[in-house]
């Protein structure tokens, strides 16, 4: 499910769990101190136990907070290993060092050392058995539900763009839109940064996802499919377009070019909008506003409707004022279209003539 724009359910329920965490942390403090105080009497103990208490908390909600999207077959092996660990740990100290350590301290120590010990290994053990474990049945089939005919993959860029919610509206789009979880957290880190310019982009990104999950015509889903050993998001989306065999669609250059060298299909917004433009041959007339001197001397710039940039010879003088120009030439490059034209009335008279008089 598509998370929510900040101020929506999704903060309330973030909330909630972070009033749930300090009552933990309060609990725990509160707790150690108080047990501190009955077991061992004395000055300044209490506080010994606060700062205790408190530290297991924080280590309960490091821990918690860190197998946050780790694979529930890694957690639970994780869990039995590490109970493994300490049962076994609780029987050799029971049976082989009840004798040893005849002092409390010492056997206090000790066994403490082996619990540890013997339960680091076990959860380690576990994990690393976990993640060898065969896929359930769910999961080796959600690859191949994935992978159906059409199925495009978003990246960051051109959903913040928002023009693809536009062309699903159109009824253009067709097959699956699909989501990651990994695009999904970085528009949620940028909705969250302190730089307001990146804040605003980030809350619009999730605006327009929710704008195109309310559309009829667009199929929009959202995939757990992640691949932890590879950090670059960029690489991520690639590496999950190759395994679904489907198309990313960016308006990112640099992932465009990566993408194409490893056989994945792009879908370019920019070149789209640069196929929808209207074609202007050599010769028509157009009515520009001058807003700009050029770089060559005289030259003047104005932009179409489209954001198209018109360079007008000899037009430095009407700044800020429409002219009516001829276009003499039409240059397209990768960043876009320039358009190339001379005032109207400089243009020889026999040009200007109808090609049938």
């Amino acid at each position: 499910m598509i998370p929510d724009p900040p101020g929506g359910p999704r903060d309330e329920g973030v909330r909630v769990i972070w009033a749930v965490r300090a009552g933990l942390l309060l609990f725990c403090a509160g707790g150690g101190a108080y047990l501190a105080e009955r077991l061992f009497p004395g000055p300044g103990v209490w506080l010994l136990g606060l700062v205790g208490g408190g530290a297991l908390a924080a280590m309960a909600i490091f821990l918690e907070r860190g197998v946050e999207g780790v694979p529930p077959r890694v957690v639970a092996a994780g869990g039995l290993g590490l109970v493994f660990g300490l049962v076994t740990a609780n029987l050799f100290t029971y049976f082989y060092l009840g004798d040893v350590f005849r002092r409390p301290g010492e056997g206090f120590l000790a066994y403490t050392l082996i619990n540890v010990l013997l339960g680091y290994v076990g959860l380690a053990v576990g994990v690393k058995a976990g993640k060898e474990l065969p896929l359930s049945r769910r999961e080796e089939l959600a690859p191949a539900l994935l992978r159906v005919p059409g199925t495009k993959i978003l990246d960051t860029s051109v959903i913040i763009d928002g023009r693809v919610a536009d062309v699903c509206e159109t009824g253009f789009v067709e097959g699956t839109l699909l989501i990651p979880q990994f695009i999904l957290r970085e528009l949620q880190h940028i909705a969250d940064s302190p730089d307001s310019v990146k804040r605003a982009r980030g809350r619009r990104g999730l605006d327009i996802l929710h704008r195109m999950q309310k559309l009829t015509d667009a199929a929009v889903q959202v995939t757990d499919h992640d691949f932890p050993e590879i950090r670059d998001v960029d690489a991520k989306l690639v590496a999950l377009a190759r395994a679904l065999k489907a198309k990313i669609v960016t308006n990112d250059f640099n992932l465009n070019k990566v993408a194409e060298l490893q056989g994945v299909t792009v879908l370019n917004l920019n070149q789209l909008a640069n196929a929808l433009r209207p074609v202007i041959l050599p010769g028509e007339a157009l009515s520009v506003r001058v807003i700009r001197e050029g770089k060559e001397h005289g030259q003047g710039v104005a932009y179409l409707d489209d954001g198209t940039m018109v360079v007008v010879d000899n037009a430095r003088r009407f700044l800020g004022r429409t002219v009516d120009v001829v276009v003499t030439s039409v240059l397209q490059t990768t960043a876009g279209r320039m358009i190339f034209t001379r005032l109207k009335e400089e243009e020889p008279e026999e040009l200007l003539q109808p090609a049938n008089s």
